[in-house]
C-alpha cells in the first residue's frame, strides 16, 4: 500500500469515490468539504489517498486549521497506512464515523506519543422523506445580504453554545456566513413569525446525491415554539425539490449532539434516521 498526498479536489473525488459513495450518507462530510476545495472555498488545503494497486482503499483531507476528517478505511492496514502517511502533520484533532475515529486516534498515539481525547459525540442523519407535521406559526425564506449581521450573531452563539471547545471564532464565522450567503451551493434559510426572524438554518457541502443541513438555532427564548422543527422540514423539502438547488437531491443529512436527546428527538420526527455516529477526538 502506499499513501499519496494530491494537489487536485477534482482527481482526490474521482479516485476515492468507490470508496466514499460505498456509503454516501456516512461520508456525507469529507465529500461535501472535498467539493468545496475543488470549488475554491479553502485556501490551503490536504488531500491524501491509500492506494493498493488500483484500488482506493483509504481517504481523509484537512483544510488548516481544522481538524482532519477521515473516511472509512477498506481495512485495518488501510488505516494504519493512512496514519503513517500523515503522522508528519500537526494535527489538532479528528472528525469520523465510529468506529474507525477510535482507531484511528489509537494509532496516532502509537504514532506521535500524542494522548487524544473525545471532545464530542454526533449522531450522522440522513433523510429521504419529510413527514408531515402539525402547523407552526410563521414561514420561511432565504437569507440575503441584508441579513448578514443577524445571521452572524446567531452563528457566533451557535458555535459558543453547541460545539463543545467554543465558537470557530468571529474572522472564520464571517468566513462561513458570507460564503453561504454568496454560493448558488449553499445558503441560509430564516424563519420568521410576525415579520420577526425566530430561527436560522444554514445548508452547504454537497455530495454526488445529497447535501447537508446546519447550523440549526432559535434564541434560547424563543425555543419550544416548534420553530426549528418547522424551518428544518421546510428547507429539507425544499432541497428535495430542487427549489434551493438545481436538479434537487436525493438525500440531507445533518448531525446532532447526541449528549441532547431533544434534537435528537426532533430530527426523527421529520423523517431524520441516524446512519452512523461520529466524534469529534482532540489531539492535545
Amino acid at each position: 500500500m502506499e499513501v499519496v498526498r494530491l494537489a487536485d479536489a477534482a482527481a482526490f473525488l474521482a479516485e476515492a469515490e468507490p470508496l466514499l459513495l460505498a456509503d454516501e450518507a456516512r461520508h456525507n462530510l469529507i465529500l461535501g468539504i472535498a467539493g468545496n476545495v475543488r470549488d475554491g472555498v479553502y485556501e490551503e488545503f490536504r488531500l491524501w489517498l491509500v492506494r493498493d494497486g488500483a484500488d482506493v482503499v483509504g481517504a481523509a483531507l484537512r483544510t488548516p486549521p481544522y481538524s482532519l476528517i477521515l473516511a472509512r478505511p477498506a481495512s485495518p492496514e488501510a488505516l494504519a497506512a493512512l496514519a503513517g502517511g500523515v503522522a508528519g502533520e500537526d494535527l489538532p484533532g479528528l472528525v469520523a464515523a465510529e468506529p474507525e475515529a477510535q482507531e484511528f486516534a489509537e494509532l496516532w498515539s502509537r504514532h506521535t506519543g500524542v494522548p487524544t481525547r473525545t471532545n464530542m459525540r454526533q449522531g450522522v442523519y440522513a433523510l429521504e422523506r419529510v413527514e408531515a407535521l402539525p402547523a407552526v406559526p410563521g414561514a420561511a425564506r432565504v437569507a440575503t445580504a441584508d441579513d448578514r449581521d443577524l445571521v452572524l450573531r446567531w452563528w457566533i452563539a451557535f458555535g459558543d453554545e453547541v460545539l463543545h471547545e467554543g465558537g470557530p471564532g468571529r474572522d472564520r464565522a464571517e468566513q462561513n456566513v458570507d460564503h453561504r450567503l454568496g454560493s448558488p451551493r449553499a445558503g441560509i434559510l430564516i424563519w420568521e413569525d410576525g415579520g420577526a426572524p425566530v430561527s436560522v438554518a444554514g445548508w452547504g457541502g454537497a455530495t454526488p446525491n445529497g447535501i447537508r443541513i446546519g447550523p440549526v438555532y432559535t434564541l434560547p427564548e424563543l425555543r419550544g415554539r416548534g420553530y426549528a422543527t418547522a424551518l428544518t422540514a421546510e428547507l429539507s423539502q425544499r432541497l428535495l425539490d430542487g427549489r434551493l438547488f438545481e436538479g434537487g437531491r436525493r438525500f440531507c443529512f445533518l448531525y446532532t449532539d447526541l449528549a441532547n436527546p431533544t434534537s435528537n428527538a426532533i430530527y426523527e420526527r421529520i423523517g431524520y434516521r441516524r446512519v452512523a455516529e461520529s466524534a469529534e477526538i482532540v489531539f492535545a
